[in-house]
């Protein structure tokens, strides 16, 4: 296809927007249309850019493609403003890969505004109802943000698997108005972050982890956006003992607020009776629990039931045995299984009301146009 024939596709974008792209990321005109030479056209009018173009475009911009889709330029930070609790040197360490997630998150919160017309289709917001406080101890947390999520800690023994635990809380947190969305971020270290907003909060969680990892991702994250501040879930956190004293906190109990969450203390005095504090305990007590050895661990020896060096032998052990997820997969199963069913039907939904065509579609599932058919046939099948 010529650029002749490819510019004439008319993609529905407002030139302002390609305007505001370019300026946001610090870009001239002349110094833009060294990589599209048609840019000019484009932020006139004249023409529009091929979808392959905008993917260009947003790769160069530090952009989502989605944004391009927006009828006036959205109201977009800058990523590195999002995390507060995180020191500027140590935002810069972060891979590439997970910086164009948090991106894509952003994407997804202005793709949430737009397909629910601005306002939350949850009854109710956890986010605003559960406001806490740095001096709130983690497991009275733990007890406000369970009753408020309406699931027992003995319906969360009932889950078969970790994967049904996943699908459950995540869920539960669609109904508590917080939406997650997965994808594989293959950087190793890096498990998941958060985006706070006041109307649409959102996790994001790398499916590359395991899955018990990405449970306690969940609520880590979870907590992360109670004490309103976006976050991200690494496995060195080293940069906490450089964070004012406030931010050190909130860092602190958010670790300590997944494990209080998902194993209530009482709960575990009670599964640990009369059973020895040993590994073959913790592999017993992860699964009814359904969370890592490691957690299991972890809390033995807070307790001082064990000692350092076998927490550390252990838990080194267990990551050796860890299975990598493997990469691939079909391509449609995994993006269903990245958005999400809620999501889908929503954006399926508007597209179905004529609120859009197919193309802007694509920018909401995150897929290529040519994809949405057989996308809308793959997921009709998985209802």
């Amino acid at each position: 296809m010529t650029e002749g024939i490819a510019t004439q596709e008319r993609l529905p974008i407002t030139p302002t927007v390609i305007t505001w792209a370019r300026s946001r990321a610090g870009y001239s005109a002349d110094d833009a249309a060294k990589y599209f030479p048609r840019i000019a056209d484009w932020e006139s009018g004249a023409a529009t850019p091929t979808y392959r173009q905008l993917e260009m475009m947003a790769d160069k911009f530090q952009l989502p493609v989605a944004a391009f889709f927006f009828p006036s330029p959205p109201d977009i930070q800058l990523t590195q403003q999002s995390f507060r609790t995180l020191p500027d040197h140590y935002f810069e360490l972060i891979p590439r890969t997970v910086r164009s997630f948090v991106r894509k998150g952003q994407a997804m919160q202005l793709n949430l505004a737009e397909l629910n017309d601005q306002r939350n289709p949850a009854e109710t917001l956890i986010t605003t109802d559960l406001p806490i406080r740095s001096s709130t101890s983690v497991e009275n947390i733990a007890l406000k943000v369970r009753a408020y999520l309406g699931i027992s800690l003995a319906e969360q023994y009932k889950w078969a698997t970790v994967e049904d635990a996943l699908e459950g809380w995540r869920d539960a947190f669609a109904r508590a108005g917080v939406f997650v969305f997965k994808d594989a971020f293959h950087a190793e270290g890096y498990f998941g972050f958060c985006l706070y907003d006041k109307d649409f909060p959102i996790i994001y969680v790398n499916n590359s982890s395991t899955k018990t990892r990405q449970l306690f991702t969940l609520f880590h994250e979870l907590a992360h956006l109670l004490f309103h501040t976006s976050g991200i879930d690494v496995v060195d956190d080293s940069y906490i003992g450089h964070l004012a004293e406030r931010e050190r906190r909130v860092e602190i109990m958010c670790n300590q607020f997944a494990a209080a969450f998902l194993v209530p203390d009482e709960a575990f005095s009670e599964a640990l009776t009369g059973r020895g504090t040993t590994r073959d305990t913790a592999a017993l007590l992860a699964d009814r629990f359904k969370v890592s050895r490691e957690v299991i661990y972890r809390k033995l020896l807070n307790r001082e039931l064990i000692s350092e060096k076998e927490y550390e032998d252990a838990a080194a052990s267990w990551a050796k045995q860890a299975t990598p997820k493997e990469r691939g997969g079909n391509y449609y199963y995994n993006q269903i299984a990245y958005l999400g069913a809620r999501y889908i039907d929503l954006a399926l939904t508007r597209y179905n009301q004529h609120r859009f065509d197919s193309t802007q579609l694509a920018a909401y599932l995150n897929i290529k146009p040519k994809n949405v058919e057989a996308f809308e046939f793959v997921y009709a099948g998985l209802k």
